[in-house]
């Protein structure tokens, strides 16, 4: 009995079920969006590294925002790509594993990053005069590195949880990668503790970070309403807007996704949720922070400028 657990090698991805023109065509749609993705988050990268008016806390953030983006969007997207071509085709138990540990490391890190940006903000608006002594580049370097120890930290407990769990078939994974969920339905044991740990981390991932950030939009909020002119409030909620964007993306889908009515089959409206997430997300972000952000405009300009032949 042993021997027929320890049996799966590899699983399949199923990825989701089309005609294979539908297919075909979907590959050259995700394809584009992922080579958007990468270069988005790589000018928004180029830009922060090069021009010297945008080493601050605000970009220094920014940068580590587009490089889990990119990591995201990397770990998930090809191996989606390759399943819109050659549907089925195995991964395995080793490359899955690995698959899912980064996603939920890259997910998580970009939660408590965005937490992260809001305190930033809350101390650039509502501290102005002592922005540069608490925002100094010891205390962002922490933060960040504090982000990334708590990604690693609970994803590993995850998969503490998961890498001793015999699977003996089938080997078939109902999504487009190796989403821990979709795996762990794979599991020839008892996963009751792994779905209670798994949601106890999302709604803690969730309600902890949701709540740190409205708290700091609150009292943004409150600070902006005291600044007396017009221009100085547009100024105040320009350099928040984007920020709250992208945490309405990121939080809003997840929230949809966890803790949202389920409504027909959840597993594939969670995979086309997912979707979303992987792909449309990372692409959005850095046009969310380009288009309305004149610094970027104007580092983009003087790039431009300077690459041109005099």
């Amino acid at each position: 009995m042993g021997g027929n657990q320890t049996s799966v090698t590899e699983f399949l991805l199923l990825g989701f079920p089309l005609s294979p023109r539908l297919q075909v065509l979907l590959f050259g749609l995700f394809s584009l969006l992922y080579a958007f993705t990468l270069m988005g988050n790589g000018v928004i990268l180029g830009l922060i590294s090069l021009d010297s008016r945008l080493h601050t806390p605000m970009y220094f953030f920014l940068s580590q925002l587009a490089t889990v983006d990119i990591a995201y969007a990397c770990n998930t997207v090809p191996q989606m790509l390759v399943n819109l071509l050659s549907p089925a085709q195995p991964i395995s138990f080793a490359g899955c594993m690995t698959q899912t540990f980064l996603f939920l490391t890259f997910s998580l890190t970009e939660c408590f990053l965005l937490v992260m940006m809001s305190y930033d903000r809350h101390v650039a608006i509502c501290l102005p005069l002592r922005y540069s002594t608490i925002m100094s580049w010891r205390v962002c370097v922490t933060l960040v590195v504090t982000s990334w120890i708590l990604g690693i930290i609970l994803a590993l407990v995850d998969m503490v949880l998961l890498l001793p769990l015999p699977f003996c078939g089938p080997k078939k994974v109902n999504h487009f990668f190796c989403e821990i969920v979709a795996v762990l339905k794979l599991a020839c044991a008892d996963t009751h503790l792994n779905e209670v740990v798994i949601m106890a981390a999302g709604v803690l991932v969730l309600v902890g970070p949701v709540s740190a950030i409205v708290v700091s939009y609150g009292h943004i909020l409150r600070a902006v309403l005291r600044i007396q002119s017009a221009e100085g409030r547009r100024k105040a909620f320009s350099t928040c807007s984007s920020h709250l964007c992208v945490v309405g993306l990121f939080y809003g889908t997840a929230i949809i996704m966890y803790v949202g009515p389920q409504r027909g089959d959840p597993q594939v409206q969670k995979k086309y949720l997912l979707l979303f997430h992987s792909l449309f997300n990372p692409m959005l972000n850095p046009l969310i922070y380009s288009l309305r952000n004149r610094e970027v405009h104007a580092a983009l300009r003087r790039r431009l400028e300077k690459g041109r032949p005099s």
